[in-house]
């Protein structure tokens, strides 16, 4: 009888959220339609497009797919991919402002998940950097313990081994600063060592140098398309 009671329990529940037509929310980074056969993720991250440089995005998809299962994604009413049991999700780049990406699994059946990503910069990954000051070809940050170059040079990169555009980054004293750059860890800089290279790839890049908790330093450059031609 208890067991019987549970399962009308969790029966309720489903209704009463299918009816609603709104996401139920999970407790592992995502929330599942009130189909209860699509997901989209909580929130959106920051990733690295391969065009547009660092850019929001979120994953959508079919939520415990069966074999024969499929769904079409689209992004403010433009489609973006269809999913199905062997591609069962796919990433959805956001545009500045209000989002809503729909899971449809067919004419009558589609989840609907809303992402604000609305921001004053070129997008909501893209850090206010007004507070950096300029001088020449030089950009100081704001905290005034880096300064980096402004214009990209174009030189070999070891890790790709292709012509990349890229710019230095100082310390600016004898700071301990924790270099990234599209938030993938590159280095350390300190009075041992005061300066680095830092590679550009496509569209826009974030450079940031954390001294600790104290300050992060932001700065932003244009790849360009991430490739160059050498000297």
């Amino acid at each position: 009888m208890k067991s019987e009671t549970t399962l009308l329990s969790r029966a309720a529940a489903f209704v009463a959220v299918a009816a609603l037509g709104a996401p139920a929310w999970a407790a592992t980074g995502i929330q599942v339609g009130a189909t209860g056969n699509t997901y989209a993720s909580s929130g959106l991250q920051c990733a690295l497009h391969p065009v547009t440089g660092m850019s929001p995005v979120v994953q959508a998809g079919l939520y415990n797919p069966k074999r024969n299962a499929s769904a079409t994604v689209s992004l403010n009413g433009a489609a973006v991919a269809t999913v199905t049991f062997f591609n069962p999700d796919t990433n959805v780049w956001l545009v500045n402002g209000a989002n809503t990406v729909v899971v449809a699994l067919n004419k009558r059946s589609a989840d609907s998940y809303k992402f604000d990503a609305a921001s004053n910069q070129p997008n909501i990954c893209i850090p206010d950097t007004s507070g950096n000051t300029s001088s020449g070809d030089f950009e100081t940050a704001a905290s005034a313990k880096s300064y980096a170059t402004v214009t990209p040079g174009c030189a070999l990169n070891p890790l790709t081994a292709l012509a990349q555009p890229y710019i230095h980054l100082f310390d600016n004293g004898a700071y301990l600063l924790n270099v990234s750059v599209n938030n993938v860890p590159l280095t350390q800089l300190s009075q041992y060592h005061a300066h680095t290279p830092v590679f550009l790839s496509a569209g826009l890049n974030v450079i940031s140098a954390a001294n600790a908790a104290a300050s992060i330093d932001y700065y932003v450059r244009d790849g360009g398309n991430g490739s160059c031609t050498l000297p």
